[in-house]
């Protein structure tokens, strides 16, 4: 049985169609724009009939970058970086994961996510064989690792109708239109000929 990890976003709103997992989780770490993920990734589970869950963290861990609406960290590489989010992301994925006897975790990592160390192929190997050291045996995919988010689009057949529920913002609950997320979602659009540039 399979959990999503859904941020509403193109990449996981195209797994969650394309796996149909029984379960997603969302989980709301602080950033700017939780809510906005939410509502989509809500919209989404009750379209694919996906049971959706949600956790929300109290850290008080400061973030860097876009998603904190904080200056970016000196060692970022992008504005949207925010140190070790994968990871905390996956342990409270994990711990959900075994409380619903889950054994897999879905990431909806893609091909342009490497320009990120967590993005890469060696970090879910990693993080894969981590989790089947301890309690659940999980185990970690990352089924469109090798893929674009176009080439998603495409491959999980999602209709292009659901797309506009995508929420892919960085700094906001309504897109801005020009941070990296918004810029991603852009491009994706006008690569899959639902928009031109203009």
């Amino acid at each position: 049985m399979e959990l999503l990890l859904l941020s509403g976003g193109i990449d996981s709103a195209c797994l969650a169609f394309w796996r149909r997992p029984k379960h997603a989780i969302t989980i709301d770490y602080g950033q700017v724009c939780a809510k906005a993920e939410r509502d989509a990734s809500s919209h989404f589970c009750q379209l694919f009939g996906i049971k959706h869950h949600t956790v929300r963290l109290d850290t008080g861990m400061p973030g860097s970058g876009d998603l904190a609406g904080q200056p970016p960290h000196e060692l970022a590489p992008e504005s949207e970086w925010w140190p070790f989010r994968n990871q905390l992301l996956l342990t409270v994925a994990a711990i959900t994961a075994v409380s619903l006897s889950v054994d897999k975790l879905l990431l909806g990592t893609v091909s342009s996510d490497s320009f990120h160390a967590d993005g890469r192929v060696e970090f879910v190997s990693a993080v894969d064989r981590l989790l089947q050291l301890q309690e659940g045996n999980l185990q970690v995919e990352a089924p469109a690792i090798a893929m674009d988010s176009a080439t998603l689009v495409k491959e999980s057949g999602i209709p292009f109708s659901h797309l506009g529920w995508a929420h892919s913002c960085h700094t906001n609950d309504l897109a801005c239109g020009h941070c990296r997320g918004c810029n991603k979602h852009r491009d994706v659009m006008e690569r899959l000929g639902v928009f031109e540039h203009g």
